[in-house]
């Protein structure tokens, strides 16, 4: 496994991060596997020296940072060997104060984060989206003092516009709040607008990029149709995919990662993920699997290099789109 800083901090992460938004409860969503289901997965990650694993209160309602928690302890995994990421913003409950970024709602998430996950802290709390009814100001004032408490060791930040995670920082700066170290953005081979000023603003900023659908919810498996869908239980039961992809360019770029993955003798996910992780400024793109062979996969394409005709061939087809994946 190889292991890079997170930005411009001291912190090693593995150059691949295991989400676990597939590992919670059925109830949720029918693909997601439960505790059981789960344990080979996060052992065998552990196993490759994977360190990162990235889940978030809404993903099963709770329960896949449980089993997150849960798995790491009973595996005997020392805390302070692995890097554990959740997030806070989504509605978890009725309750009108149980969501988005208020002071109130982060200082309860952290806390509730924490008991679901068996820690004292996580190493990196993140915003998941962007919240337009709280002021920007009190957001980032609580998550200081979430820092200053001990219960998180850094802070990220997800999906938004380049305007809105600029001005997160510099109000940081100005109030001298902590800043946030990361970027969890919706970033692969057939959605790439993120190119055009978040990615070059992070790459500025010294700001990690950890790239959430690198392979574009197994878009690339070769399992998708032009009329929508796919033969899996995800693909079949997944409507935000269909929203996200499955324009006539899309398949182009999915065909030429094809292509190259046949004289490659690989698969073309693992074309679109070897792409992503030959551009020097990603730090850890966040996997997800639901299939030990996908899992494998995605390890054994940390040793795939892309020539500069393939990775050319690969990114010509690409047409804008319009923003995918927040509002």
């Amino acid at each position: 496994m190889q292991y890079v800083n997170l930005g411009k901090t001291g912190l090693k992460v593995s150059r691949l991060c295991l989400g676990m938004m597939t590992y919670g409860s059925k109830k949720w969503r029918e693909w997601v596997l439960e505790e059981d289901q789960a344990r080979p997965f996060v052992k065998r990650a552990l196993d490759a020296g994977i360190n990162f694993f990235d889940t978030a209160d809404v993903y099963s309602l709770g329960e896949s940072e449980r089993i997150t928690g849960s798995l790491l302890k009973s595996l005997g995994v020392r805390r302070a060997d692995v890097v554990v990421a959740t997030k806070v913003f989504s509605q978890m409950s009725d309750d009108p104060n149980d969501r988005g970024l208020s002071r109130k709602h982060i200082m309860d998430s952290i806390d509730r984060s924490l008991q679901r996950l068996q820690m004292d802290y996580v190493d990196l709390y993140q915003i998941h989206r962007w919240d337009y009814n709280t002021p920007i100001e009190e957001t980032m004032s609580a998550l200081n003092d979430v820092v200053r408490a001990g219960k998180a060791r850094y802070i990220g930040a997800s999906s938004m516009f380049t305007w809105q995670f600029a001005k997160a920082q510099y109000t940081a700066d100005l109030h001298g709040l902590t800043r946030f170290v990361s970027m969890q953005n919706h970033y692969n081979l057939v959605y790439r607008e993120e190119e055009r000023e978040m990615i070059p603003f992070c790459i500025d900023q010294g700001v990690g990029l950890i790239p959430w659908s690198p392979m574009a919810r197994g878009f690339f498996a070769g399992n998708r149709t032009r009329d929508g869908g796919g033969e899996t239980i995800r693909a079949k039961t997944d409507p935000f995919a269909s929203q996200l992809y499955f324009r006539e360019t899309d398949f182009t770029v999915a065909d030429r990662a094809a292509g190259i993955a046949v004289s490659k003798g690989v698969t073309a996910s693992q074309v679109a993920l070897a792409w992503m992780l030959n551009k020097p400024h990603i730090t850890a793109p966040i996997i997800g699997a639901s299939k030990m062979d996908h899992l494998d996969q995605a390890i054994a394409a940390l040793e795939i290099q892309l020539s500069v005709e393939e990775i050319k061939s690969l990114e010509e087809p690409y047409q804008p789109h319009p923003i995918l994946g927040h509002n």
